[in-house]
This record gives structure tokens, sequence and C-alpha cells, in this order.
């Protein structure tokens, strides 16, 4: 397993009214995070907020493409980015234990956060179709190049994690600096991993190794 300290790129905020970020997702331009009650999304080559949605956003947040996807409590919201209306919900599967979200491969990864799982699910019934395992809390999930990643955060430590995903083995890590927690986590489809700054209203860009 390659171990390594995490490459902080840049910091992103605080934001204004933004006590602390949850799920974290990339559309192509802007980057979204959850902040409790209202979705909120950025210019990364900026940092400046662009626009915010009123929407519960508890969790994970994820993108596929069209949709954003919000956990709320022990629901996962469907919603219009551009109108921001909530299309549809489907049930989370960790009933409101839920923490990471992604979009990879035509359906949702939910992490579960104490219970150190991952759960890839049906987007359109949120019925589970297989589950990965870790051995640390999980927050938040990412794909990019075929490649899984995730979160961990456990007292003060965190980091993030190349994993195996058909066996959840641990490829790779990055150790982030003592004290900086991720609780969201999104590729931008190239160099960069998105990283919520949980209980500081921040996010970060961490390096991700080639």
């Amino acid at each position: 397993m390659k171990h390594s300290a995490a490459e902080i790129l840049q910091e992103y905020g605080p934001f204004p009214g933004v006590e602390k970020v949850g799920g974290v997702s990339f559309d192509g331009k802007s980057v979204w995070f959850a902040s409790g009650d209202r979705l909120n999304a950025f210019d990364p080559q900026t940092g400046k907020p662009l626009r915010t949605i009123d929407v519960a956003a508890h969790a994970g947040t994820a993108y596929d493409g069209r949709h954003l996807y919000q956990i709320t409590n022990d629901r996962i919201l469907k919603i219009d980015p551009d109108s921001g209306e909530v299309l549809s919900t489907i049930p989370a599967p960790g009933g409101g234990r839920d923490s990471g979200l992604t979009w990879a491969e035509g359906t949702l990864w939910v992490g579960q956060y104490r219970e150190r799982k991952i759960h890839q699910i049906d987007p359109e019934t949120g019925a589970v179709l297989r589950t990965i395992e870790s051995d640390r809390f999980v927050t938040g999930v990412t794909w990019v190049e075929g490649e899984m990643w995730h979160a961990t955060w456990e007292g003060d430590e965190s980091d993030l994690r190349r994993i195996d995903p058909r066996t959840g083995k641990v490829l790779e890590k990055l150790d982030m600096p003592t004290g900086m927690g991720i609780s969201g986590l999104e590729s931008d489809g190239g160099e960069r991993l998105f990283c919520g700054g949980g209980n500081v209203g921040v996010v970060r860009a961490v390096r991700r190794p080639k």
C-alpha cells in the first residue's frame, strides 16, 4: 500500500453564513456543498460563491450529469439544479446514519459513517445492490477514472483512501494534517479531490496522486 501525506492545493472559504460543510459534489463547472439548511455552489477557479438552493442538506451530495442528489435525514432527494425543485425521494440505506454520497456506474454510492461501510444502491428505489466494508468511520465517497476513493474521520485523524471496489482492500492512503477532518468528498475528474471541512466552513482541494 502506498502511504503519504495529503498535499493540500487550495482552501476555499469560509463562506458567508456557512458554519459547517457536509457533502461535496462537482458538476463540471461548480463545486456544490451541503451546509445544513441549503446547498451552495462556488467557482473552484476563483472561490467565488455562485448560488444557493434552499433545501435541507445534512450529509452527502452527488451529481449524475443532470441532477443533484442530497442526503436529508433518512432520505435521499433528487433535485433539479436549475430550478431547485425536489423531483423525487428514496430512503437512505442507513436510515439517517448516512454520510458520503457519489454517483458512478449509473448508481449511487452511500457512505455509512459508524457502520464503516459503503453501499451501492439503486437510484430509483434505494435498494442496496452491494456493500463494501472499511475498517474506519467512512465519510465522503467518490469515483475517478475507475478508481474508488473514500474519506475517513475518527477523532482528530482523517485520511483519504483509494480502495479496490471489489474487495475493499486499501491500495493507497493520504493522511490529512491532525485536526483537519474530511466530511464530503468529490473528484473534479482530474488531479483535485474536493474535501468538505466538516465543522469548519471550508472546502479544501487535495492533490490526487497519479
